[in-house]
């Protein structure tokens, strides 16, 4: 098991701003959080701390979270193992209720802050690297974020499905529902994401081509 926060520790979490997780505390505190994968220091001056999505789950919630590698901090605002947005029909489902409202809004909140710090006009309205080279789970977390229903497993029934394809740089989002496919287009256009409408040409069904947009 892992270590829980040190008193001092908790302190500087709980203090952190509730939307960008930027943290305050001495060298020595920030340091320690950053080698247990619960803050990390952005590379450009002034060079501030902020949380991972791990931190962010400690400040939120009163469940103990388990630290992400701090190398990957800066890399995903959904680190592997400790948050992954529903991208529809998974058998594995998380299970729903505050706790799950708590993750995939801090997630979100990660994410628009990261684009903040990466993009390099400080866009918070364009998808940055990140999104990129995680098409899937980037769109599928802005679906979740935005209360979209995600299928549930099986092949059929109601709910959004992301998926990669072939495309470079696009996903396909499928939803049977006419009017909650149209709204998963809309919110994915609000996200900064370029979307198009499609017909399967086997089935006639409808469904979305999503792509980052870059300006």
């Amino acid at each position: 098991m892992t270590r829980p926060p040190t008193a001092a520790q908790r302190r500087v979490i709980d203090a952190a701003d509730p939307v960008t997780g930027r943290l305050r505390g001495t060298e020595y505190q920030l340091a320690a959080l950053v080698k247990r994968g619960l803050a990390f220091r952005h590379p450009r001056p002034p060079h501030d701390h902020f949380l991972t999505p791990t931190g962010h789950r400690i400040r939120e919630g009163p469940e103990e979270a388990q630290p992400t590698d701090p190398a990957s901090a800066t890399d995903t605002p959904t680190a592997a193992g400790v948050f992954a947005a529903r991208v529809g029909g998974e058998e594995e489902i998380p299970a729903a209720g505050p706790a799950r409202t708590r993750e995939v809004h801090s997630a979100w909140q990660g994410l628009l802050e990261l684009r903040r710090m990466t993009n390099t006009d400080g866009a918070m309205d364009r998808p940055c690297g990140w999104e990129r080279t995680h098409l899937v789970q980037a769109a599928a977390l802005a679906l979740e974020a935005a209360g979209h229903r995600p299928a549930d497993g099986g092949g059929s029934g109601s709910g959004y499905r992301v998926r990669a394809t072939p495309q470079p740089e696009a996903v396909a989002v499928r939803e049977p529902d006419g009017d909650a496919l149209r709204a998963c287009a809309a919110t994915l256009e609000k996200a900064g994401w370029q979307v198009g409408e499609h017909t399967e040409p086997r089935t006639g069904a409808r469904y979305l081509l999503a792509s980052p947009r870059r300006t």
